[in-house]
């Protein structure tokens, strides 16, 4: 039991961030403000008393006091041992701090009560345990930290709180812990405290110490095992040198022979020599042997001689590209060209020359669904050589393309070199598909690291990072893909052949649908070629109608779902087998079409049934579409003058509606129109399909149309369609995608397109089915083209607000 005794006033002495215990002495610096104020404050108490200076020394945690301290005795004041002013000072018994009060000196006095502990006399068995449990594990503690003269001291105390109070001068105790044993006023408990602390300390000791000699031990282990790997390679070597034998089984031996009985090139060879004498050099355990085999593994992997020889039967190839691909005539012609090139060639000696080959590079540009993946397959064919397709969507590590320096951790060659061992020949035809979608960040731009890939006066000397000797593919046959050619990289697009693939006719669709997507979706549905047969008139419909686009993949998909519809109605015993499917069974089959020609609409529900709406075209990624421009004037009394334009388009396409605008107004009068209606009354001009982007010139006559049919009263005419830069003069400037424009009119059942003048070359390039069925009007000026496309004014008609 405890009980508090004995009032104190005392000076105040703070320990920051450190405890004292009683019993020990401690010499503290009085360099510190607070010290020096406290010592001197009870010297200055004690000059009227026998007694020693008496300070209470209590710790100080992040600016806390502690609620017990210590009473201490100056016992003697005077040099520290680094030449500092010092005292020092013996902890006597545990004070209960109380008010604060006054006193003489800089010092802060504060009134306490003495604790005075019971301990029973004698022990209890438990506290005796106790004792002898503390001094065991102190005495284990001391021995190990070799501090032997102290063991005595401590065996020799018997007291339990001068026991406990001890284990202040232990240094692995925390300050909180100091504390709790500085507060706790029960000797007993404070003693249970000390040994818990203690007990804890050593066992995480014995786990330090169990780790650290686990760790000696498989060091020690690696060495032994080094050792007598190293003894039991030379014992091999010398039991060989006494037979005169030759272990066939040595692994370098092996790649040596191998090296050497492989077709590689001179410079080669020797790169693969010297890689075989580091592998001889490294020892079994250097990761450089790992990555010394890995490549060898790859150079020995590699078709270094193997050639597949070239289809020289040129009508032969043209019949096989004809057979697999309808329509593509600019690709087919393209590769009947190389081929007939490299049959001359070779019967003249001319293979090779200046150390390059004759390879060719084509970028393969067009909408999605046109065929440029599988035509890489048909150029192989034709050719007779080994096709290889590697993705390009999505990269941008530029070690994809060119490879990873050896000394990385998983390095591998680029995909340029893993397709030419994939091919097992070195003139394959290598399918570069989505050249377009490669982008670029922090681990560099691979469209960069394709420059010298598909540059014919280069790529005879290409140099992979893995690798790093030349590979020659000067005879590869590369063919890109891509959507959008403006993605392409100037200087890669400058590297390759370019070769557009604007889309199939109507015919061309009918074609390939009755000749490869039917068969192949019939196979796939399970039923044969003399069970469902889908006629022309519905293939027609279902190109025109329920999918409108400039590939044939949707159109793939409209009769996929067809014959999946017959297949289960005939499961269902709802259909019998055999049955044709006509033009009338598809609304009853898949539902009614999607696209609808505008000629085909009742002529009250026409766009262009009011005047100021005019009929554009235009190119997306997807191909040529047809593009609505509506224009309205806002009412004179609550409108302001001006030109609002939205269908979120872009800056050019803005400035084109500004030119138009400018245009009618300074020609207005020659025009006949009231252009005074531009000056009082804000113009508005919209497209149609507001979430999609739009931007170009080419609209500039199509919305000269719009505003022009709006003043004038005049409606356009549902049968045209228009595209063409407009100049602030009138002249209507050449534009882009006439092709593409040209065939989008056609599915959507345009019949006269009116294109700038100075395209009228490109017209050679569509198809002659498609022109006999366009009236395509070339014009120099805006004002042919309101003639063309205003329809006369035969009654008054409301102008559209």
């Amino acid at each position: 039991m405890a009980s508090t005794s004995t009032p104190l006033t005392l000076p105040v002495l703070p320990l920051d961030d450190e405890v004292v215990l009683p019993g020990m002495v401690v010499p503290l610096d009085l360099s510190d403000t607070d010290v020096r104020a406290a010592v001197e404050a009870a010297q200055a108490a004690a000059r009227t008393g026998p007694s020693k200076p008496k300070v209470l020394l209590v710790p100080r945690i992040d600016g806390t006091y502690a609620n017990t301290g210590v009473l201490g005795t100056v016992e003697q004041v005077g040099r520290l041992a680094d030449g500092d002013p010092g005292a020092l000072i013996r902890g006597v018994g545990r004070v209960r701090i109380g008010a604060g009060t006054t006193g003489p000196g800089a010092a802060l006095w504060v009134e306490g009560l003495t604790v005075e502990e019971e301990v029973p006399d004698p022990l209890p068995g438990a506290v005796t345990e106790l004792v002898k449990e503390y001094k065991a594990l102190a005495t284990n503690w001391l021995k190990k930290r070799g501090a032997w003269q102290v063991v005595d001291r401590v065996q020799a105390i018997d007291d339990v709180s001068a026991l406990a109070d001890n284990s202040g001068y232990s240094p692995f105790l925390t300050t909180a812990q100091k504390v709790e044993l500085l507060e706790a006023a029960d000797p007993v408990e404070r003693l249970k405290l000390a040994t818990g602390h203690l007990r804890d300390h050593l066992a995480e000791q014995d786990v330090a110490e169990s780790i650290a000699k686990d760790v000696q031990e498989g060091v020690d282990k690696q060495q032994r095992e080094f050792l007598l790997r190293r003894q039991l390679d030379a014992v091999r070597k010398e039991l060989r040198e006494l037979n005169g034998e030759k272990d066939e089984g040595e692994e370098s031996d092996d790649y040596r022979t191998r090296v050497e009985a492989a077709d590689l090139p001179e410079k080669v060879r020797e790169a693969a020599l010297k890689e075989v004498e580091k592998l001889e050099r490294a020892s079994d355990q250097s990761p450089e042997g790992s990555w010394i085999r890995t490549w060898l593994d790859t150079v020995l992997e590699l078709p270094w001689n193997e050639r597949t020889e070239d289809e020289y039967d040129i009508q032969g190839a043209r019949a096989v590209l004809d057979a697999e691909h309808a329509g593509l005539d600019d690709v087919k012609e393209r590769i009947t060209e190389y081929l007939a090139v490299r049959k001359r060639r070779a019967d003249r000696g001319l293979g090779v020359v200046g150390g390059r080959r004759g390879g060719a590079v084509l970028a393969l540009v067009g909408p999605p669904g046109v065929g440029k993946t599988s035509l890489g397959e048909s150029v192989a064919h034709s050719m007779g050589r080994k096709f290889v397709r590697v993705a390009l969507g999505g990269v941008r590590d530029e070690a994809e393309i060119r490879g990873h320096r050896r000394t990385y951790v998983g390095a591998l060659p680029g995909r340029i070199v893993r397709a030419i061992k994939e091919a097992g020949s070195m003139n394959p035809v290598v399918l570069l598909d989505e050249v377009d979608k490669v982008g670029s960040d922090f681990r560099g731009d691979p469209a960069a690291a394709l420059l010298e890939v598909l540059d014919p006066a280069q790529n005879h000397t290409f140099r992979d990072h893995y690798l790093e000797v030349e590979l020659d593919l000067s005879d590869v046959v590369f063919l890109a893909t891509a959507n959008v050619l403006e993605a392409i990289p100037e200087a890669l697009l400058d590297r390759m052949e370019l070769v557009r693939l604007d889309g199939y006719t109507e015919d061309e669709k009918i074609v390939i649908a009755r000749d490869h997507l039917v068969p192949r979706q019939l196979d796939r549905a399970g039923l044969a070629a003399d069970e469902v047969t889908i006629g022309d008139d519905a293939l027609r419909k279902l190109a025109g109608e329920y999918t409108r686009e400039a590939g044939v993949r949707n159109l793939e998909r409209s009769v996929t779902r067809v014959l999946r519809k017959v297949a289960a109605q005939h499961e269902l015993g709802e259909r019998e087998l055999p049955f044709t499917v006509g033009e009338g069974d598809l609304r009853s089959l898949i539902g009614r079409p999607h696209h609808v020609p505008e000629s085909a609409q009742d002529p009250a529900e026409r766009r262009t049934s009011v005047p100021g709406v005019a009929t554009g075209l235009a190119v997306t990624g997807a191909g040529g579409d047809v593009l609505f421009v509506e224009a309205s004037l806002a009412d004179p009394e609550t409108g302001a003058a001006g030109l609002t334009l939205t269908g979120q388009l872009g800056d050019v396409m803005k400035e084109s509606a500004q030119i138009a605008l400018s245009f009618l107004r300074s020609h207005g009068a020659e025009l006949e129109l009231p252009v005074a209606d531009l000056k009082e009354r804000g113009a508005h001009i919209h497209f149609p399909a507001g979430a999609v982007p739009k931007d170009g010139p080419s609209a500039g006559v199509t919305m000269t149309t719009a505003l022009a049919s709006l003043l004038s009263g005049r409606l356009v005419r549902t049968d045209v369609a228009m595209t063409g830069e407009v100049s602030l003069t009138g002249r209507v400037l050449p534009i882009g995608g006439v092709k593409q424009k040209l065939l989008a009119a056609h599915r959507a059942g345009i019949t006269t397109v009116i294109i700038p003048k100075r395209n009228e070359a490109d017209l050679d390039d569509v198809p002659a089915e498609v022109l006999e069925k366009l009236e395509v009007h070339p014009v120099n000026d805006v004002r042919q083209a309101l003639e063309l496309a205003l329809a006369p004014a035969e009654v008054e008609v409301p102008v559209a607000a």
